[in-house]
């Protein structure tokens, strides 16, 4: 496509629109007087990488892993619809979208809408005056510079300038894709989404356990965000797809296939969740002690921990015949790997009996998810033995916690610490620890953790997940 080179004075133009800012009412920017002489140099093309610079326009600080501003952004004041604070106020897709359009696009009205302008009008010009601009050169309470090194700024300078994409033509005013092949889209989804996603889109779940979220949905109401991050990753969690493919059209086809995905999951982990910390999962708050705890007097432990139905029954599901048979776990409960053979009804009557009843905390659909979990739960003792080592092959595990896994954890392990003192507790050592509570997390996911998917929402098979623990066993523990 030719290239038409637009006056010095409109560049100017442009880059004081990127940085023009106003409240509920968007202001025209100020006139710029046209130079009365032709500029003596030209400024050499700046170098650097606008994929990263796509990822530090969603989200700066957590992509550099900078602390947030102590204050809020400057411009942030100018504007009273958008109540959001702290972090929120420096990232750029906040202001401009993530259709880049502003007060322009999707951020035109709602809880979003600030009346700052979009970005679109600087594509294509140079990447100098972005950088500019970003610099505080038009409008010093858009420097950003004392906060993001040059290099970065560069990045989103290029970015803005090459690697914005215009969906004007391929999203309607439904947010619907236009144009897009189902079936290219689902190669390239399989190729690059489903490892973490699953073959459905609904491993990972953007929402809560009372109300989930998944891809397909996601695509859905936000067409704009899935395109971006799936082009250019999200901080430390999904790699850029623009590393494989730049082209416009495979994310057409894309989005086209991820709008066709179900917002159910056929196979939900959601028991497990609920098993693990229902409390989290359904953001509840208890009244005092479990009923039943005071029929025990060896654990100790109160409030949340009492109503968590791992700290009666165990991790291994066993109670008291299995790894909580002693300890300050212990507290002589039974499992209920011996009640999976009982009927749904019969479990919904236990979890409704009287110091046992939890009907008044979650819904039926909750309470069913815990009664499917319960008739299908394993004999870990296939894959885990007393001593705590793990019946499983760390070569077959590596590539798939180094494709799935390893995004969030690093492939070290060592990425997220989870001890909350001075010590430091990384994914090796919990599996050394406690092994069938990381079985049970692989399995089903983390309670609260948005990123993390659940092996047997992505098809893997027990062993499969018996394999990971036992390279999980092989990571460093410091």
């Amino acid at each position: 496509m030719k290239k038409f080179a637009l006056p010095a004075s409109l560049l100017l133009i442009l880059v004081v629109l990127l940085t023009a800012c106003g409240g509920k009412t968007p202001t025209e920017a100020p006139a710029v007087n046209p130079p009365t002489e032709a500029p003596t140099s030209v400024l050499p093309a700046l170098t650097g990488d606008p994929i990263r610079g796509g990822m530090l326009y969603y989200d700066w600080m957590e992509g550099l892993g900078l602390e947030v501003p102590a204050t809020e952004q400057p411009l942030w004041s100018t504007q009273s619809t958008n109540t959001r604070t702290g972090n929120n106020t420096w990232r750029c897709k906040e202001c401009h979208g993530w259709d880049y359009k502003g007060f322009e696009g999707a951020y035109g009205s709602g809880s979003h809408f600030t009346g700052f302008i979009g970005v679109l009008q600087v594509i294509g010009t140079d990447a100098n005056n972005i950088l500019a601009a970003l610099k505080g050169e038009t409008n010093p309470d858009h420097d950003f510079s004392p906060y993001m090194d040059e290099q970065a700024l560069i990045d989103i300078a290029l970015f803005l300038s090459e690697g914005v994409l215009d969906s004007t033509a391929f999203i309607d005013a439904n947010k619907i894709a236009v144009g897009g092949n189902l079936e290219s889209g689902k190669s390239l989804f399989n190729q690059n989404c489903a490892t973490c996603h699953g073959s459905d889109g609904t491993a990972i779940n953007f929402g809560s356990g009372t109300d989930p979220v998944y891809v397909g949905p996601k695509s859905l109401d936000n067409p704009w965000e899935v395109v971006h991050k799936a082009r250019f990753g999200i901080p430390n969690e999904m790699p850029a797809m623009a590393l494989v493919t730049l082209e416009t059209q495979d994310y057409i086809d894309l989005l086209a296939y991820t709008q066709s995905l179900p917002a159910v999951n056929p196979v939900t982990s959601l028991g497990g969740l609920l098993y693990d910390n229902w409390v989290k999962v359904v953001g509840a708050t208890v009244p005092g002690d479990q009923p039943l705890w005071s029929t025990q007097d060896t654990n100790t432990r109160t409030g949340n921990d009492t109503w968590r139905c791992k700290e009666c029954h165990g991790w291994d599901y066993k109670g008291f015949e299995g790894a909580y048979s002693s300890g300050s776990h212990f507290t002589g409960f039974s499992g209920v790997y011996s009640a999976r053979e009982k009927s749904s009804d019969e479990l919904l009557t236990a979890l409704k009996s009287d110091n046992h009843d939890f009907s008044t905390m979650l819904d039926d659909t909750q309470l069913g998810a815990l009664v499917i979990f319960v008739q299908q739960v394993q004999d870990l003792s296939i894959y885990i033995n007393s001593d705590k080592s793990v019946i499983g092959d760390p070569s077959q595990g590596m590539p798939l916690f180094e494709a799935t896994c390893a995004a969030c954890h690093g492939l070290d392990g060592k990425l997220i610490d989870f001890d909350d003192g001075d010590g430091v507790e990384f994914v090796g050592t919990l599996a050394l620890d406690n092994p069938w509570e990381i079985f049970g997390k692989i399995a089903y996911g983390q309670p609260g953790a948005d990123g993390m998917p659940a092996a047997i929402n992505l098809g893997w098979t027990w062993q499969e997940i018996a394999d990971v623990l036992a390279y999980l066993q092989s990571l460093p523990t410091e």
